[in-house]
């Protein structure tokens, strides 16, 4: 039986642990959009393909194509984040999630981008988490970064400035939850991609 894209991508996630380690198994998570992120680099995540850490140095472009159609009338607004759960190794990861990169206000291109081929996301707001790129620790192996995008409750959505989400030293960012960060602000997952990183 062939499955269609985003149900392929729902089982891509179980099979190669993002469910659970990163997305929980309840409630069952049916993606919404295909979520396209390419990097500089001209490479993309590919649902687990390998990157080198030169590859993912900088901070990617995302795109994404909305499947079903979003739950409010309003141009939806979307947060978009990247965590590994692999900190500092798959085989130990105590530092489970470390933070990589939040930002919110992500808007879809406007239609009129269509004709012109842009069709990169719009980044309206500083990040909260700036861009930090895949360093993992020689000799830790295969990292996951994942890559996650949530449709947020309202179009003036923001983080407080309070939040641990913007306490960015090496430190703040180990220990983090992607799960408990969108339950706390109400932010619904719609797409996911993933790559990996060897720490060698």
């Amino acid at each position: 039986m062939l499955l269609d894209p985003l149900n392929a991508v729902r089982e891509d996630l179980k099979e190669n642990g993002i469910i659970p380690d990163v997305i929980p198994v309840d409630p069952v998570f049916y993606p919404k959009a295909l979520l396209v992120v390419t990097f500089p680099t001209s490479q993309e995540a590919l649902l687990g393909n390998t990157l080198t850490r030169t590859d993912a140095a900088d901070e990617p472009t995302v795109a994404f194509t909305p499947m079903q159609v979003p739950d409010q009338t309003d141009e939806p607004t979307y947060t978009l984040v990247m965590t590994d759960p692999d900190a500092p190794s798959k085989e130990n990861p105590k530092f489970r999630e470390w933070r990589h990169w939040v930002v919110t206000g992500v808007k879809a291109p406007p239609t009129s981008a269509i004709e012109t081929d842009n069709l990169d996301a719009q980044l309206t707001k500083p990040a909260v988490t700036p861009y930090y790129p895949p360093t993992p620790p020689p000799g830790t192996g295969k990292h996951r970064y994942v890559l996650l995008l949530y449709q947020e409750p309202s179009a003036d959505f923001s983080i407080p400035g309070d939040a641990p989400e913007r306490k960015n030293g090496p430190a703040d960012r180990k220990n983090w939850n992607a799960a408990r960060f969108a339950d706390k602000h109400g932010l619904k997952l719609v797409g996911v991609n993933y790559f990996v990183v060897v720490g060698e």
